[in-house]
Formats: structure tokens, sequence, C-alpha cells
């Protein structure tokens, strides 16, 4: 039997913890038929849900009905921004607290979302008490104003965020994680979930295109596309997943945005700003895929490598982890970064959903 200190992973102690719940519905035409017009209804809605926030001291919550994705993301300033299809919320959890409601005038949004952002010092140590606060919520709110529409869809979002080099910046302090499942996690914390959920666990990071590096792979990049020079980085990718056991696992050089979700629910799709990528998590083959245009350059590579349901062990997801940190080493080893003053991001997500 393998000893437990091969099923933790030590990540620098200046990593970050996020945690957010995302709760949405579908609205009937029933629904909006209830109010004047729609804005009446948006501010019906989020000034009883931001009294019930009141009531269990959650401080920083968004009602968006508006069909954007909401992004969130730590930033010492607390601000939102819009695009076409997303809204990027950056905050500090220690710090900031809001209560804002999004739509469009006139407009009937075809999805409402709640979005509640985790605040405090320890989100890592309060994520069960956070979920169990936004529940409810969420069952007050369908016990009135919302009293016969369809459930709420809830995703539970958490996420690690820390730079692979913190090492060489002189961060020498880590902390061993286990990483166990949420829902695992919640049961020991007496935070019911139901038992149909989807959970997923993956890991993203990031490799800019930078001025050294369009130096080291001039070569490459001397060509009529960039073929060649995505191809190099994805085929490495592969190669250091195969070696690894690692299945699941996706490269992203269109510009986009990768989001991920179980192949299940959803399938690949993408639009200007967003490349949904999806995977089944049950089936122990390989699932990579790539996605560039071939003459196209971006600023960022993105890679993802995703936790099939052999990966946890009942454990937790440290040794998937001391994996994926090892892939990522190895493909960055060669490559002309300076450590000292280049990050490089890795993301560790935790997601549950399920409909309450």
């Amino acid at each position: 039997m393998a000893s437990l200190s091969q099923h933790r992973v030590y990540i620098p102690t200046t990593a970050r913890a996020n945690q957010y719940i995302l709760a949405e519905f579908n609205p009937s035409n029933e629904f909006y038929a209830n109010f004047t017009d729609p804005q009446q209804c948006y501010e019906r809605l989020s000034r009883q849900l931001f009294a019930l926030c009141d009531e269990y001291e959650l401080h920083n919550v968004h009602l968006i009905a508006n069909d954007k994705l909401p992004v969130v993301r730590f930033h010492e300033e607390s601000y939102n921004l819009q695009t076409a299809k997303q809204i990027l919320f950056f905050y500090n959890p220690r710090y900031h607290e809001a209560h804002k409601c999004f739509y469009n005038d006139g407009q009937k949004s075809k999805k409402i979302r709640l979005l509640f952002l985790a605040t405090g010092d320890d989100l890592r140590a309060n994520s069960a008490i956070f979920h169990a606060k936004v529940v409810k919520v969420l069952s007050a709110l369908q016990n009135s104003i919302l009293e016969g529409e369809e459930q709420f869809k809830v995703r539970d979002h958490q996420h690690l965020t820390y730079d692979l080099f913190a090492k060489a910046k002189g961060c020498k302090e880590s902390y061993g994680y286990k990483l166990r499942g949420l829902y695992q996690r919640y049961q020991s914390r007496h935070c019911s979930l139901p038992k149909e959920h989807n959970e997923m666990t993956y890991v993203t990071f990031r490799i800019p295109v930078t001025r050294m590096l369009k130096t080291q792979f001039q070569h490459l990049m001397n060509k009529p596309n960039y073929v060649d020079f995505y191809n190099h980085f994805y085929t490495l990718l592969v190669q250091q997943c195969e070696s690894k056991q690692l299945n699941l696992a996706a490269m992203v050089a269109n510009g986009c945005m990768p989001i991920i979700r179980n192949s299940q629910i959803d399938k690949n799709d993408s639009n200007s700003e967003l490349q949904k990528l999806s995977f089944s998590t049950t089936e122990n083959v390989p699932q990579y895929s790539q996605h560039w245009l071939d003459d196209k350059l971006v600023e960022t590579m993105h890679f993802v490598i995703v936790a099939s349901d052999n990966d946890e062990q009942g454990v937790g997801h440290g040794r998937f982890m001391n994996k994926v940190e090892s892939v990522i080493r190895e493909m960055v080893e060669p490559l002309a970064i300076n450590k000292e003053r280049q990050d490089l991001t890795v993301r560790f997500f935790q997601h549950i959903s399920y409909f309450e």
C-alpha cells in the first residue's frame, strides 16, 4: 500500500484559495408575467435575495440576468468587467463586499444566475459552512418569490492558485494537502449534499508566448503558419500525460478561455471568447484534444489536465496533483523562462454540481 505521504502535494503557503457558488434557473413566462416588466422582476428578486444574504451573513452576492457567464478571479482591487459573453469579477475575499444586480433594460434573460462569492480569511476550512448558508438562501427563495419555478442548478467552485516557481522567488514554506473531493469533505463536516451529483477536478496552467519564447522557437515560427509551433507543445503535453497515466488533457491556443464540463451534461463547443471542453471522467481511455488556429499566434497557451474517477483513490487528489506538477515541470524546464521574475500560474479546481 502506498504511504500517505505519496497522497500529499506540497503547495507554497503563498497560494490563494477561492470559492464561489453559482445557482441558476431558467425563468418561465409565467414568472415574468407576475411583474410589470423584466426590470421590476430583477429588482424585486434582488431585494429579497440581498435581504436573505444579510440575514445569513453572505456579503458578496450578485444577481446576473443578462445571459453572461461569470468568471471569478483574485485581485487586490474590487471591480468587474463585461464582455459580450462574460462578466469578470475581481475581488479579494478578505476585504471586498458587494450586492449588485446586472441586467439589460427590457430584456428577458433566458437564465437567471445568482453568484455567491466566499469572503473571510480561511475559505477552504470554512467552505462547508459557506455552502450551507447559500443553500438556506436558495431554499427561502424557492419557498417564496420563486415558488413553482424549476429547481436551481447549483455549482460549487473551489480552486487553489499558486506560482510553480514560488521557491525560486524566495518562498521556501509549503503546506501539504491531500485535496479530498468536495462530497467527501462536506460529508465529514456535516454539510449534506444530494447523492445525485457531478464532481470534477482538474488543473489549468498557462504558458505565455513571450519575446524570449519566440526567439527560442524562431525555427518553428518562420513558416507559413504556426502549426509546428503549437504541435510541439501539444505533443509534449500528450507524451508527458501518457507517461504518468493521465488520460484527460487539452491544449487551447485559439484566443479563447477554456471552461471545463462533464461530457454527460455538456458537449465540446466554442464561441468568440470561450472554449468549452467536455470530458468523461468515468471512462479509462485517453481523451486528448487540441484547439488552435493555424494562422493565429496567441499571447498565451492554455493547458488543462483533468482527473478521472480513478485518480481520487478515496484519499484525495494529492497524488494526481504531484503527477500534474511533474508534467508541467517537464514541459517548461527546457523553455527560456526566468523563474525569479516570471510566474507560471497553476490553478487546482474542484467543482461539484447538483439540482437543489
